[in-house]
Order: C-alpha cells, then sequence, then structure tokens
C-alpha cells in the first residue's frame, strides 16, 4: 500500500500531508459513512506504518476494548505491561511507550474511535486528558482518529464542548467516490473491463461507496454480481442496510424512519409533512437527524426556486439505500436471480430515471465545466407549478424542472434529465411542451434573467427539426470527468 494505491482524494491527501508538515501537535478526525474508504486513506497513505496504531470494536465491553488496547501496546513497545484498569491508565501507558520514541515524526491512528466510548467507560474523559496535558504539547505528534458514527463523531468529538473542545486542529469529512473515480477503480484496482453504461448501472445501484465496488467480481455478468450480492438468501450485502444505521447512528429508529418516508416520495418531503409522516413532535431531535443524514450523504435538503428556507424540502439521494428500499427492503427481493429477470422491466426502468437524477445531482461540479460556467457562481433548485389561471384568465398547465441552475451571469438552465437507450428525440408535442414550460416558469417566477433549455442525457439529443430548442447538453460521459 503507499499514496499511489489511493483513488482520488487529491484535496484530502493534502490536507494530511499539511499537518505532518507543521511544527506543532495535531489532531486531524476524518469522519463519513461507513464503507466510504477512511480507514483504506490513513491507511494507505502511510503504508500502514504506524508508531501507534488501535481500532475500536462495535459492541463489546469496557474490559475487552481495555484488553485488546493492552494487546496492541504491548506488541509496539515489545516489552510486557501491566493490564491497566481504566482507560486514565491505558492512556498514561501510551504516554510512556510515546515517549520513548526518538523520531522526528510520532504518527498515532486511533481507528473507529466511537466505539471505544462504552457507557460509564469514561473513554472522552481520559482521551482528552492525554492529548490536553501531554499530546498537545509534543510538536511532532500527529494523531489522526476516525469514526462511523457520524452523530458521535460531530457531537461527541468534532463539537465537543468538554475536555477536547476546540483541540481538533482538522476535520475532514471524507465523500463518496465520483463516477470517474469510481470508473479508475473498477479499472485499475479490480481490473475489470466495463462500459461507462454499464459503470453508470452499478454507481446507480451502489454509489461511490468503495468497499461496495471491491466486492464485484471481475469475469462474471454484472447481472449476476448484482443478485450474488444482493439478492441470494446468503447475499453479503442483503442485510447491509440494517447495519449501516446501527453503526452510524446512535438513535437508529429516528435515522432510518426518515429515510424510509422519503423513500416513498421520491421528489422530496417538507420539515412539516416528515413530522405529520412520523408522527413525532418538533424538536431538536429530528433537526440533529437531518443534519447528519445531510453529513452522511444520505439526503440533500434543497429550496425550490422562489420558495424560501422555511418551504426547503429534504430529498434521498443515497444511491445505495434507494435501491435497497425499492427492491429489497420491501420484501420484493425474495428471488435469487431476480435483477437478471428485471433489468428491463419498468420498476428498474423507471427506478434508472429517478436514480439517474441523484447521479447528475452528485455531479454538479461536472456538469457546471460541461455547460463552460465552472467560474460562475450558480444557486440550485428544483422548481414546480400546479396548475392555475391569472388575473387576466389565462389558465396555465403547470409544469416541473428537473434541476434549475440560477446563475449570476443573468441566465437561468432549465435542465430536462432524462435516462434513455439511445439519443433522446424530441418531437413538435414536446418542443411545445418545452415552450410552454419556460414561459410557465417567467411568469410564475418574475425571472428577468435569460432562460436556457439544457438537456443532461445519457447519449444525447437526436438532431432534427425540433431539437433547435435546446441551448446546451451534457451527456453521461461529461459526468465522469
Amino acid at each position: 500500500m503507499g499514496k499511489q494505491s489511493i483513488i482520488g482524494r487529491k484535496d484530502e491527501q493534502k490536507i494530511i500531508q499539511n499537518y505532518v508538515d507543521s511544527g506543532k501537535a495535531e489532531m486531524i478526525a476524518v469522519y463519513g459513512r461507513r464503507r466510504v474508504g477512511k480507514t483504506f486513506l490513513i491507511k494507505s497513505y502511510f503504508a500502514n506504518k504506524f508508531d501507534f496504531a488501535f481500532t475500536g470494536i462495535y459492541n463489546v465491553t469496557k474490559s475487552v476494548q481495555l484488553a485488546q488496547f493492552h494487546k496492541t501496546l504491548e506488541e509496539y513497545s515489545r516489552r510486557q505491561i501491566k493490564k491497566p484498569k481504566d482507560w486514565f491508565e491505558a492512556f498514561d501507558m501510551l504516554k510512556e511507550y510515546l515517549a520513548t520514541l526518538d523520531k522526528e515524526k510520532i504518527i498515532v491512528f486511533i481507528d473507529e474511535i466511537p466505539w471505544l466510548d462504552t457507557p460509564k467507560s469514561n473513554f472522552l474523559a481520559a482521551f482528552g486528558q492525554f492529548w490536553n496535558v501531554w499530546a498537545s504539547v509534543k510538536n511532532n505528534l500527529k494523531l489522526f482518529v476516525c469514526g462511523s458514527a457520524t452523530t458521535w463523531m460531530l457531537s461527541k468529538f468534532v463539537g465537543d464542548k468538554g475536555g477536547i473542545y476546540g483541540r481538533v486542529s482538522r476535520s475532514i469529512w471524507l465523500r463518496p467516490f465520483t463516477l470517474g473515480e469510481a470508473e479508475q477503480f473498477l479499472k485499475t484496482v479490480k481490473g475489470m473491463s466495463l462500459s461507462r453504461k454499464q459503470i453508470l448501472e452499478v454507481y446507480m445501484i451502489f454509489g461511490g461507496i468503495p468497499y461496495y465496488l471491491d466486492m464485484l467480481v471481475k469475469g462474471k455478468p454484472l447481472d449476476v454480481n448484482i443478485d450474488e450480492l444482493l439478492f441470494y438468501q446468503d447475499a453479503p450485502l442483503r442485510h447491509e442496510f440494517d447495519f449501516l444505521f446501527r453503526t452510524l447512528f446512535l438513535n437508529t429508529k429516528i435515522y432510518r424512519s426518515v429515510v424510509e418516508a422519503l423513500s416513498k416520495k421520491l421528489k422530496g418531503l417538507t420539515r412539516q409533512e416528515l413530522i405529520a409522516i412520523l408522527k413525532i413532535k418538533e424538536g431538536g431531535m429530528l433537526t440533529e437527524a437531518l443534519d447528519n443524514l445531510i453529513k452522511c450523504d444520505f439526503i440533500r435538503k434543497y429550496t425550490a426556486f422562489g420558495k424560501s428556507e422555511r418551504d426547503a424540502m429534504f430529498q434521498l439521494t443515497d444511491l445505495f439505500s434507494l435501491f435497497y428500499l425499492k427492491f429489497i427492503g420491501q420484501g420484493s427481493g425474495q428471488e435469487e436471480n431476480l435483477w437478471t429477470k428485471l433489468s428491463d422491466k419498468p420498476p428498474v426502468i423507471a427506478w434508472r430515471g429517478y436514480a439517474f437524477e441523484q447521479v447528475c445531482l452528485h455531479h454538479l461540479a461536472q456538469i457546471k465545466k460541461s455547460l463552460g460556467i465552472s467560474g460562475i457562481i450558480g444557486d440550485i433548485h428544483s422548481w414546480n407549478c400546479r396548475p392555475f389561471t391569472d388575473k387576466n384568465g389565462t389558465q396555465w398547465q403547470g409544469g416541473q424542472v428537473d434541476l434549475v441552475i440560477d446563475r449570476a451571469d443573468g441566465v437561468v438552465n432549465l435542465c430536462e434529465i432524462k435516462h434513455v437507450n439511445n439519443k433522446f428525440a424530441i418531437d413538435a408535442d414536446y418542443e411545445e411542451r418545452l415552450r410552454d414550460r419556460a414561459a410557465l416558469f417567467e411568469q410564475v417566477t418574475k425571472t428577468r434573467k435569460t432562460v436556457h433549455h439544457t438537456f443532461i442525457t445519457t447519449y444525447g439529443v437526436k438532431q432534427n427539426l425540433y431539437s433547435g430548442i435546446v441551448q446546451s447538453e451534457v451527456v453521461a460521459d461529461d459526468l465522469f470527468g
């Protein structure tokens, strides 16, 4: 392993190196959803060479954690050490060992740190004392911590109001791979020869989660891979959704309930609609759940064009959760070869259309680059309008736009997102609908900006008598940029 084996993560690697090169003690916290590659990033960057590294164990007692910490410390120090009775004593022993090292840089890595904070263990208090009293003044010490339990990482560590308040030098939120990074991973790491159409399909199912991509087997047809990973009775990812929520969040129920509710209303729900559906009270618990789901890339918060923050919508954007709840979580995934048989059926075609929309929303930077507007500030919205009659008696049919880019240069892109197997053909009726919708948008929003029709499709718009209404295009290949 080493830096050469890391796909993407260029910004994160620069951050790591900057803090390693600094002339003082540093504590770097890496967080993000489970399976996104936090541990791999740190271990690969340092070629798995640490002066001390320890990983917390999920759902075990303090005594088990301490026993494993003791064992690990003996291995690194190469001497016998008495067993610590608590975490204060354990960190004293770590301090004594690290103090013996005469090195330019001392690299310490504590992985899955939330799992060490078992009930009544006083782990955080002991860790805070270790850092504040001794480690923080060791100018050559660089401490890296990782954790998948996002609520713990954000509320008890990065945002701690106690002994380690303000002590984290830098937090790194590790996000899933982009399409381009997923392509690079599948080709260079897995050695798989997949077309971009197939890679897009893989991404729509698994998102950019390296752990899931790594489970694909070279040489097997893609449909067979999907069936074996998700639909067989003993499939390794068949119960992954349940495990995700148990390990990511402290209060699993509300997080899962929010995601399941949003999976049934694909365009999203307002906060008040969620409260009504979930039958819960207004308060901080829902706020925390929504914030953490956003920070874990499960959902997004957006406002419709012309709407206020009060009308904000929450939408499920995690591709794996979307796929799981659509085809497995509702009890539909009972047949072992289901995906092979369903691949061209209406439920899958409908799912592909929505999943492709979400892929596009995950790749807004690539879309703006393709449109040549990377350097232009632009707000991202959706827009919809119900049928109405204006004050002049004109009847408007209503309409919606998948993606609106409200640009600072006086242009608004009304983006149509279409997942089709060939070039998308615009006929006379569709052209009329586009013209009517643009007029409706201008009438309702009162915008003075120039309105452009933009199509984001898998293979582009077919040139014909009616395609001239399209001012700009983005194709699936552009999303790999």
